[in-house]
């Protein structure tokens, strides 16, 4: 099928929600013992992973491997991911890098007593903002988000320190792979890098898209409309495919393009 509509993933997490509204108003949040955290979209087609974060409270300082270490440990690939801002309650923030070069044995050490959230460096996150987050980029994203992440297709994540709510901690993982020093995370308006690209698509009546040089997501964050003849609202995503004609959308959307990139 050249347009179709994927199947959304609940998963729980300890720092999730009940309320996933406005983009899953009928979200099965009583499937699972824990608060709703992510919502995950995957398909064969193209090999990426998005994912919808509610976060309720802060979540862990973390880190994700690069493909050489991910495929050597994990047969897996590693986790390149970006970061789009859809709510924001005042004052949430994330991190990504150091405020400054740090040694290994400083981030051990910080990470044992709680301080690495001092060592962090933390942006203010809100609506539209974009965060890029290579593999080996020591990160944490705040309480009072929703977050449109978009990602390899791999969930390999270790954990420097979790505020004691005693899960497993991989520090020694953490120290092999983690860059430490300051990393530029906000990006303008396209995420660009050897794992995705990701582009901004606003519909405000009716815009045709060309038929597609290869497999790509749209993922809409706002609005609602048609697509292809087929209803669609925040929270849904599309995979069209090479196979697909021209495709028409109209309504009030804010849409995300994103697919693997072009050789």
């Amino acid at each position: 099928m050249p347009l179709r509509k994927l199947e959304p993933a609940f998963h729980g997490r300890v720092w999730g929600t009940r309320n996933l509204y406005p983009w899953f108003p009928d979200a099965p949040t009583q499937t699972s013992e824990l608060p709703i955290g992510e919502v995950w979209f995957e398909t064969p087609e193209v090999p990426l992973l998005v994912k919808f974060l509610f976060t309720e409270q802060d979540l862990s300082v973390q880190v994700h491997p690069g493909d050489d270490y991910a495929r050597l440990r994990h047969n897996s690939p590693g986790k390149t991911e970006m970061w789009h801002v859809l709510a924001a309650k005042k004052g949430a923030k994330i991190s990504a890098g150091f405020r400054e070069p740090v040694t290994r044995e400083q981030v051990r050490a910080a990470a044992l007593d709680g301080s690495i959230v001092n060592l962090l460096e933390w942006f203010e996150a809100r609506p539209g903002d974009n965060f890029f987050i290579p593999a080996g980029t020591v990160h944490a994203i705040g309480a009072g988000l929703t977050i449109c992440e978009i990602q390899q297709r791999s969930d390999i994540t270790y954990r420097l320190f979790d505020y004691g709510r005693g899960r497993e901690l991989h520090l020694d993982s953490s120290l092999a792979v983690s860059r430490l020093g300051p990393h530029a995370a906000r990006r303008a308006r396209n995420v660009v890098c050897p794992h995705f690209v990701t582009e901004p698509l606003e519909v405000a009546g009716r815009t045709s898209l060309a038929p597609p040089s290869q497999n790509e997501l749209l993922i809409c964050i706002e609005g609602e409309g048609e697509i292809g003849g087929q209803r669609i609202h925040g929270g849904d995503v599309f995979l069209i495919t090479v196979n697909l004609d021209v495709v028409e959308i109209k309504g009030s959307l804010r849409i995300l393009r994103t697919f693997l990139p072009r050789v």
